[in-house]
Order: structure tokens, then C-alpha cells, then sequence
């Protein structure tokens, strides 16, 4: 395993100020998350180039942006601006052999559902969503990754159960797609979190970490010797990525701490 952590998270005017600050704290990758308005040749000749420059290699990137999580929109026009972000940032991934990942949605549901979980949509729909995924995940080239990353009750109205992502994994049936694991959507929508990532060790490719709380492992009460202990002996050797919030100041030290929590347990 190596570990990671997102560039919004890291102190850093430009990407390679990142990622020379995670390289000084311990660290062997980025995850790359940017706004496709502000994307421009430089940044991605930046992107490409980082590695060489600083050590530190970009594991994963997405894009973000307004239609950014709405693939399954009933808008044709927003759908297929969804679809034009996730198709853009894996002609960036196929360069890098990186991962990128996609939803079902991405957004905060209103109103906020309390009580009606792990919602399946009808099989027409699933259809269409994987026919969306069978197109996206044939543009893959080299080593790059399109994962499904199963997201909480409260920011997508399906899929949020790590078997109902897998089942369509499976569907599919493509190189290039598998499982995306995040400790923090899996800690509200898993009863036991170790047995979740045992039971789909084989269709997992990446995993994002965050507490309980979504604050740096170990913030919170996840059990995370017993979680890099399941992810050991499920032979799991990708990378680990911090997805998550840092609270106070001193960020380069909080996470120079971080990733000797993280390398005590690798």
C-alpha cells in the first residue's frame, strides 16, 4: 500500500507546491480534484509532468463542476454535460494511468431522507445507468481506472450499499472498472466496515479514507488497525488517499503526523 492525499487538502499556490509540501510530509501520491471551467493547457501540462518533477505521482483525478454527478439527470442537455466532465477527465487518466470514479449522483439530497435507506432503483433504470458506465469505461486506455464509488444515502438517492455497486461492476464486465472503497460513505451505509471491503476485496482498486466524522483517520472512531489489518490480509496494494477535512492550522504538521499514523499501520 502507499499513501495519498488530495490536492484541496494541502497548503500550495500550484500544484507542484502541493505536491513538493506532500512529498516533504511523507507521502507517495496526489489525488488530483479540479473545476473543469478553470482548466487550461499549462495546468495539464503541470498534471502530466509532476511526477518527474517532484516524486510524488498523481494516483487519481477527477474533475469538478456544475453538471459534475448528474449523469442520470432527466435533463438531456445537463445529462450530457455531466457525461462530457467524466469523459474529459479520462482522456487526462488514460496519459497518467490514474483513477478516476463516477456516481450514480453526486449532490446533497433535498429533502434530506431520514428514514428510507438503501433505495434500489427499477432495472430499467440500473440498465441505463450501466450502459452509461459500459460507454465511459470503453474509453479507458493503458492502466487508467473508472471505478464506482458508492456514496452515502444523503448525497446520492442510490447505490449507496457497496453490493449494489458491485453487482453492477460485475454486469459490466469490463478492464479498467472495479469498486472505488470510501471509509467514510461506507462507515453510515455498512454495518461492518472491514467485512464490507473482505467481502469485495477483489473489485476494489482504490480506497479513500476518512473518519467517522470525515477528519483525518484517527479523529474519529473508526477501527483502523483492524481496517488496514483487513485491507493487508485481503492483499490490497494500491493506494490509500486522504479524502477529508483538516481542522486548525498547522496543516503541513497535522498531516506530516498523518502519514506516520498511516505508515504505522502499512
Amino acid at each position: 500500500m502507499k499513501i495519498s492525499c488530495t490536492n484541496t487538502m494541502v497548503p500550495g499556490g500550484t500544484l507542484t507546491e502541493k505536491a513538493q509540501n506532500l512529498r516533504r510530509c511523507g507521502f507517495d501520491g496526489i489525488s488530483v480534484f479540479e473545476e473543469i471551467t478553470d482548466w487550461t493547457p499549462k495546468k495539464e501540462e503541470e498534471l502530466l509532468t509532476l511526477e518527474a518533477r517532484t516524486g510524488v505521482r498523481v494516483c487519481e483525478f477527477c474533475f469538478s463542476g456544475a453538471d459534475y454527478g448528474q449523469l442520470m439527470s432527466p435533463d438531456p442537455a445537463v445529462a450530457a454535460r455531466s457525461k462530457a466532465i467524466y469523459r474529459r477527465a479520462i482522456e487526462v487518466c488514460n496519459q497518467l494511468g490514474a483513477v478516476s470514479e463516477m456516481e450514480y449522483q453526486y449532490a446533497p439530497r433535498t429533502p434530506v431522507p431520514l428514514l428510507d435507506p438503501y433505495l434500489k432503483m427499477e432495472r430499467e433504470e440500473q440498465k441505463r445507468f450501466q450502459a452509461i458506465y459500459a460507454e465511459l469505461a470503453g474509453e479507458l486506455e493503458g492502466s487508467a481506472l473508472l471505478l464506482l464509488e458508492p456514496i452515502n444515502r444523503y448525497e446520492s438517492p442510490y447505490l449507496n450499499c457497496i453490493e449494489d455497486n458491485a453487482e453492477i461492476v460485475e454486469e459490466v464486465g469490463l478492464p479498467g472498472t472495479g469498486l472505488l472503497f470510501d471509509t467514510f460513505h461506507m462507515s453510515i451505509e455498512q454495518a461492518d466496515l472491514c467485512a464490507a471491503f473482505e467481502r469485495f476485496a477483489p473489485l476494489i482498486r482504490h480506497v479513500h479514507l476518512g473518519d467517522n466524522n470525515r477528519l483525518l483517520p484517527g479523529k474519529g472512531c473508526l477501527p483502523w488497525k483492524k481496517m488496514f489489518a483487513t485491507m493487508g490480509k485481503a492483499g490490497y496494494n494500491g493506494y490509500v488517499n486522504l479524502e477529508c477535512a483538516i481542522l486548525g492550522d498547522r496543516v503541513l504538521d497535522q498531516l506530516e503526523e498523518e502519514a506516520a499514523f498511516l505508515k504505522s499501520f502499512v
